[in-house]
Order: structure tokens, then C-alpha cells, then sequence
């Protein structure tokens, strides 16, 4: 069977655009590897309708509310090639053979690469965090923190005291500037240049971090922006161009959400460096809208 519109991922991106082209009557097979960067995370906040709900819940609402449109296939899988032949792309399902559509929609996703900190990773997305708009208002009034991963990372520490005292930690890499320092300054928060080596407490539970010349300094929580990568290869395989963006690659797309290569678009984390459900969201529904108008204004015959 030919699809008109085959839309690769099923978290807050891909479901959206699924969505939209549900709406629009068009056939559209949605397939999903199952594997969300949501997935450590308890709960899904600032997200107007569902704060304070399970990502998998919220996902799982949407795949039960796009299986009641006729025009929607839904599928388990990993897609793990795909190619575009004359007019149409051909998408290779591991396990299950290949399908055609005449249009893509990659909501593929990003894969975190976390600092090699002994307890980091037992506590993501529980008490080490990436998005203070997304878990801040959670750890109010605690003892935070902010890992210096990037150049990038003192500005997050100019931002976090708004939710409880803040320490950032530099990891004698990250040495802010004289206008950053100023900034700190200005905003009360303290500044630790010797490097964290182990966080403590029962995971997932936080207590405080083991320093590098051996002090312990409490801490309830601490923000890291991990590098990302691509979770697919599919963007590349197509031939997608891509940007450099302000933690990792993301897929270049125009405002229309269309990629460099015509009639692939993409949405979410894999094409933006501002992460977080609502926005994801709301590109997919632009993502599934462009589409849609792309296969309308296709030129006759």
C-alpha cells in the first residue's frame, strides 16, 4: 500500500502532524520505535491541558485518539533506512519489509550524551534535569544547581535562582566571562570551580555532590543541558541538510517546516535547539499542516 504521508515517530512532534493530516482525510502511516527522550521523566509539565501527566500517558492518549480516524495506520517499529525514488520515498521498517509514501514527516528525535559524573545518569530526568521551565517550579525552594557542559551554561545559572539558591558548578572548564560573572553576581549565585565527582543521596533521590578536593555540598537538584545527537540516521540517509545548534546537530528546516530536500519535513527536538513538549507539539502541527498544503498545491498530474 502507498501512503500519502508517512510520518516517522511517535512522541508529542510526530503525533501532532499525524494529527493535522488525520483531520485532513489524507492516508497517513505513522511509525513509532517506542523509545521518546521523555521516556525518564515522570511527568510532563508546562504543557497547557496535561501539566503534571506522564509522557507515556499523554502519548498513549494520542495514539488512542488517532486510531479512531479511518485514514490512520499506526505501527510499531524502527525505521531503519529510507530513500527517495522519482516522486516518492521508500521507508524500510526493521522487520517489515517497506512502505511508500509521497511525502515524510521526520520526528525522529535527539539521543543525550551526559558528563561522565558517577550518579548522573541514575538520576536523569528525576533530579538532574535539563529544563527549568519544564521541572523547576518541581524543586522550588531547594538547593540547585548548574553543571557547567557548554559555554552556554552560565546564562541557565543567571536564570535558576528564580526557583531556589543557586550554585554553579564550572567543572574548572567553563570559567565565566567578566559581563557572566557580573551577571551571577547580580542574581546571587555562587560559584564553584572545583569539580563535581559524584552526586549522592538514593537515587533517584538527590542529596548532594562529592567535590573533587573531597568536600560534600548539598544539593536537591541540578540542571545539565546534555549534548544531543540524532536518534535516527534517517535524516541523514535522505540527504537533509543540518545546523549546527547550541547542544548538537538539528535538521535545517524552513519556516514552513519543510527540510532541504523537497517534500521531507521535520519537527521536534531533531529540528530545534528549544526542547520541550509544548513546543515539539506545536511544531508537529505545522509540520503536519505544510504537508498537507504541499500535496494540495502539488502541481496537476
Amino acid at each position: 500500500m502507498s501512503y500519502e504521508v508517512i510520518v516517522i515517530g511517535g512522541n508529542f512532534a510526530g503525533l501532532s502532524a499525524a494529527m493535522q493530516l488525520a483531520r485532513a482525510r489524507r492516508r497517513v502511516l505513522l511509525v513509532d520505535a517506542g523509545m521518546p527522550r521523555n521516556r525518564f521523566s515522570q511527568a510532563a509539565h508546562g504543557f497547557l491541558g496535561q501539566d503534571g501527566r506522564a509522557p507515556a500517558a499523554i502519548m498513549e492518549e494520542g495514539k488512542r485518539q488517532l486510531s479512531l480516524y479511518p485514514n490512520i495506520t499506526l505501527r510499531d517499529g524502527r525505521v531503519v533506512h529510507a530513500q527517495k525514488q522519482d516522486d516518492q520515498f521508500i521507508v524500510g521498517i526493521e522487520g517489515g519489509g517497506e512502505e511508500r509514501a509521497d511525502r515524510l514527516i521526520l520526528a525522529t528525535g535527539v539521543r543525550d550524551t551526559l558528563p561522565e559524573i558517577a550518579g548522573l545518569g541514575d538520576r536523569w530526568g528525576r533530579s538532574v534535569l535539563h529544563c527549568p521551565y519544564c521541572h523547576g517550579y518541581e524543586v522550588s525552594g531547594g538547593e540547585l544547581g548548574v553543571l557547567a557542559n557548554h559555554p552556554h551554561s552560565a546564562h541557565s545559572a543567571v536564570m535558576i535562582p528564580d526557583w531556589g539558591a543557586t550554585t554553579f558548578f564550572t567543572q574548572a572548564r567553563f570559567e565565566p566571562d567578566e559581563e557572566q560573572l557580573a551577571k551571577l553576581r547580580a542574581r546571587g549565585v555562587r560559584i564553584e570551580r572545583s569539580p563535581i565527582v559524584e552526586l549522592l543521596g538514593d537515587s533517584p533521590k538527590l542529596e548532594a555532590v562529592r567535590l573533587a578536593d573531597g568536600r560534600i555540598a548539598p544539593l536537591d537538584a541540578i540542571f545539565v543541558a546534555p549534548k544531543t545527537a540524532m536518534a535516527s540516521p534517517i535524516a541523514e540517509q535522505l540527504g537533509c541538510a543540518f545546523d549546527d545548534g547550541m547542544f548538537g546537530p538539528v535538521i535545517r528546516t524552513g519556516e514552513n517546516k519543510e527540510t532541504s530536500v523537497k517534500g521531507v519535513f521535520a519537527a521536534g527536538d531533531a529540528a530545534s535547539s528549544m526542547h520541550s513538549g509544548t513546543l515539539a507539539s506545536a511544531a508537529g502541527v505545522l509540520a503536519g499542516v505544510h504537508c498537507h498544503q504541499s500535496l494540495v498545491m502539488q502541481p496537476a498530474g
